[in-house]
């Protein structure tokens, strides 16, 4: 029996030396995790507070040098005359988000597909992206093709595809009888988006478009009361509401990455602008509505890119004339979507 005992404590102790020396192991690369992750925006840093800062290594990328830039979008072959605003780097208060490297961001999403849905502010995005990506990759095959509202950029080499989808209401319109009917509770591009990996959401602009040149639907349905007009931010409070209902339903956080861009802001005056402002100005109604209905959702994973107060800043970084026309709502690219990017990068490899 003494023996046995013996034996016995022995297990015991080199039992309890074992899982003592795993949870010194264990504890050490905690702290060196958390130590990584806290630099890169979590642990209690939130990476949308912060100001812009000048940096000289910026911008990410030349508008010459991306062949597929949109012509409105490069101020600077339209004719700006100022450099500033593409030095401006976005810096969280007391952490620091990774730089983008287009190489590290192609190894990871090798094979997946990637989507941007929404409006042009979405788009202003999606090209910030491919010309962040190509600029990593200079020498890569690519192709970039245009079919009415859907753009796609893709690398062969990695199998990867960036995508846009123009939907600007993410509801449906249909048209009935020659009459263009907005079915507040109704969306039909499913089945393209339950084949993404990653899908990133925006819109808004488009809700407040009134006249008959500008609002895009003659009446709206919803189940089976029809309406000629409401309220545009209910309207667009009701739509959130179908997408986010549809997306809890129909999408898996564990198959797909989900985020919805929070609202980019215009601005009144913009021409001249050359530096950031030093106040963002009062909070956007629908980017308060937006957050409200995200948190509604029991079942899928949405993370927010919220650019709304940290574009507010940032006047001299629209198009302003340097366009086709005075535009103080899109962005000059190489500029601002460009760290809207960084802060989607931060939250795909992190």
């Amino acid at each position: 029996m003494a023996v046995c005992y013996s034996v016995s404590a022995i297990a015991i102790v080199s039992t309890f030396v074992t899982i003592f020396s795993l949870s010194l192991f264990l504890n050490s690369k905690n702290k060196i995790f958390n130590k990584d992750v806290s630099l890169l925006g979590t642990n209690g840093c939130d990476i949308y507070k912060g100001s812009w800062i000048f940096d000289d290594s910026y911008p990410l990328y030349n508008s010459s040098t991306c062949p597929f830039i949109e012509e409105s979008w490069d101020c600077q072959k339209n004719g700006r005359p100022d450099e500033e605003y593409l030095k401006y780097r976005w810096q969280p208060y007391g952490c620091n988000l990774p730089r983008f490297n287009g190489t590290e961001f192609l190894l990871k999403y090798k094979g997946k597909r990637i989507m941007f849905v929404g409006d042009s502010l979405g788009q202003n995005q999606w090209h910030s992206l491919a010309c962040m990506i190509h600029a990593s990759q200079p020498q890569a095959k690519y192709i970039m093709d245009k079919i009415g509202r859907h753009y796609t950029f893709s690398l062969p080499d990695y199998n990867i595809w960036l995508l846009f989808l123009g939907n600007p209401l993410i509801v449906d319109i249909i048209t009935e009888k020659g009459s263009r009917v907005l079915k507040i509770d109704s969306i039909s591009s499913e089945n393209v988006w339950k084949e993404m990996d990653v899908l990133v959401f925006n819109t808004w602009h488009w809700w407040n478009r009134t006249g008959i040149n500008k609002q895009t639907w003659n009446s709206i349905q919803d189940g089976n009361t029809t309406y000629k007009d409401m309220n545009r931010l209910e309207l667009y409070k009701k739509a959130i509401n179908t997408w986010a209902k549809w997306a809890d339903s129909n999408l898996n956080s564990t198959k797909t990455s989900v985020f919805f861009q929070g609202v980019s802001p215009d601005h009144e005056k913009c021409e001249g602008k050359t530096r950031p402002l030093q106040s963002p100005g009062s909070l956007f109604p629908g980017e308060i509505e937006l957050e409200n209905v995200l948190k509604t959702m029991s079942k899928l994973y949405v993370r927010l890119i919220n650019i709304t107060r940290l574009s507010q800043y940032r006047a001299d970084g629209h198009q302003s004339i340097y366009s086709y026309k005075m535009d103080c709502l899109h962005w000059c690219l190489p500029g601002v979507p460009d760290a809207w990017n960084q802060l989607l990068y931060h939250h795909l490899i992190s």
